[in-house]
């Protein structure tokens, strides 16, 4: 036997196990879900916004993973959303079986350097975002508070959650930018109580909200004519709301008011952001992604969701990951003085 073909037999066992080795990867990958169930949590008590998209969600998403999962849903509020995305970043299982529908104020919590949030929303693997529906913040039907306008000359109480919460940040950030005179009652464990509140003349409204969630949780009431919305805060007008005030308008021609508005804006855009921890293998990731954009597209889920007024008007991972990362390398100048504005300081 020639000094070639001995050099070749003694290498070809090594190449057959590298070749088999990168046949059967995807294959691993796609199979790793047979048979498992995936947990998904949010701040969210049963029955609040949040919590409705992750059961619509999980009616759908699993036909689309190969193996087809079942999932459980963990309602877990507390801290204004803090409890539930620590939680996923720290304790929950990093091999893919676990994922987490992050509150919107978090991620401005993380890069105005509020405290409480244990691991960088940097580090999570962004599956998608479900909706860039527009915050709004709205009072009752007996309120003396009726427009805009009225919340710069009178006292409006709203509620809201907890600190880091984005019914805590938007009208702290209108009373700073727009001379609002918002009174903040925070502890509300989600909107059904502060709905019930404002429908009692406890509280003239609530501190924001989706306009997705408003409409899910009181469509009688905006049937009825009952629901006043004051502004609006997004990176475009709502085609339900021509007539509501947008933030970025409101504030053309203050360099500086006009950055905090970008800013804010694009972070509550990232309205319903759903995410692997930091720690999930790329091909699983790889997976999961895929079968939330289909989902996002399957006419039978585009239906319920309709049915159910729910929002749909996603972003993919790349997009929702790229979105997080554009947040967190805000300028510090620009951070400086979003972090003056949520301090309820004037600018």
């Amino acid at each position: 036997m020639s000094t070639i073909v001995r050099r070749a037999a003694r290498l070809l066992p090594a190449a057959l196990a590298i070749l088999v080795a990168i046949c059967l990867r995807p294959a691993i990958a796609e199979d790793y879900y047979a048979g498992k169930i995936i947990s998904i949590n949010t701040h969210s008590p049963p029955g609040d916004g949040y919590d409705i998209y992750l059961r619509l969600l999980t009616r759908y998403m699993g036909k689309y993973i190969p193996g087809r999962p079942g999932f459980i849903i963990l309602n877990q509020p507390g801290a204004g959303g803090l409890y539930a995305v620590n939680y996923a970043g720290r304790t929950a299982p990093q091999d893919g079986t676990f994922l987490t529908l992050v509150s919107e104020g978090i991620l401005v919590l993380e890069v105005t350097g509020g405290r409480g949030l244990q691991t960088s929303l940097g580090s999570f693997k962004w599956l998608g975002n479900f909706s860039q529906s527009n915050n709004v913040t709205v009072t009752w039907a007996t309120s003396k508070i009726k427009t805009l306008a009225d919340a710069m000359t009178r006292d409006v109480t709203v509620g809201a959650s907890g600190a880091g919460s984005a019914s805590v940040l938007a009208p702290t950030l209108y009373n700073a930018l727009l001379g609002t005179r918002f009174k903040i009652i925070q502890g509300y464990t989600g909107s059904g109580p502060i709905d019930l509140a404002m429908e009692r003349g406890e509280l003239d409204g609530r501190g924001t909200a989706t306009w997705a969630s408003v409409k899910f949780t009181l469509p009688a009431a905006l049937q009825e004519g009952k629901i006043n919305v004051l502004i609006q805060m997004g990176l475009r007008k709502e085609p339900d709301l021509p007539d509501v005030p947008l933030l970025s308008d409101l504030v053309k021609g203050d360099t500086r008011k006009e950055a905090i508005a970008d800013f804010m804006s694009l972070a509550v855009a990232i309205a319903r952001p759903l995410a692997a921890p930091p720690g999930v293998p790329d091909d699983r990731v790889a997976i999961l992604r895929r079968a939330f954009d289909a989902t996002m597209n399957d006419p039978e889920f585009l239906a319920e969701a309709a049915k159910q007024r729910s929002d749909i008007d996603p972003m993919t991972g790349a997009e929702t990951q790229a979105a997080v990362a554009h947040l967190l390398s805000t300028p510090k100048p620009v951070l400086a003085n979003v972090q003056a504005a949520l301090g309820g300081l004037p600018n």
